[in-house]
């Protein structure tokens, strides 16, 4: 499965995680996956590695379920040649069962790489990358 190109794709590894925000608010599964290299690594909430988007599609249609509006801010990005380590803090403002407000807040550790045709996709994804795992 291979996702289809986006409309606006990324050219600078910084702006990743706003183009992550701005595909998680459009809804549409394709948009995310079209972030990601087909073999790219998503690591889940209790860290096992979902490898490939094939593996991870459903993680990220249960992040949509959230129905929010997520704002994604870069914390750095620091480029070595064709790839890019990245960390971010997300906001995401959602609505509980009950119709309460919940706010989900949190930071991610990506690494991102450049493609042939200039655009950058992640290879690594780690959207709970400050958490301790226990």
């Amino acid at each position: 499965m291979k996702p289809s190109n986006p409309s606006n794709p990324v050219r600078k590894p910084e702006d990743m995680n706003a183009a992550f925000a701005n595909a998680y608010n459009s809804g549409d599964i394709d948009q995310l996956l079209a972030l990601y290299e087909p073999n790219s690594v998503h690591v889940h909430r209790n860290g096992s590695l979902e490898i490939g988007i094939h593996s991870f599609r459903h993680t990220l249609e249960e992040l949509l379920h959230f129905k929010g509006t997520m704002v994604s801010t870069n914390v750095y990005c620091i480029p070595f040649e064709n790839i890019a380590m990245l960390r971010a803090r997300f906001t995401l403002q959602t609505t509980d069962p009950d119709g309460k407000p919940l706010v989900l807040q949190g930071h991610t550790s990506e690494i991102v790489r450049q493609q042939p045709d200039g655009r950058w996709l992640y290879i690594v994804d780690h959207p709970f990358g400050s958490d301790t795992w226990e």
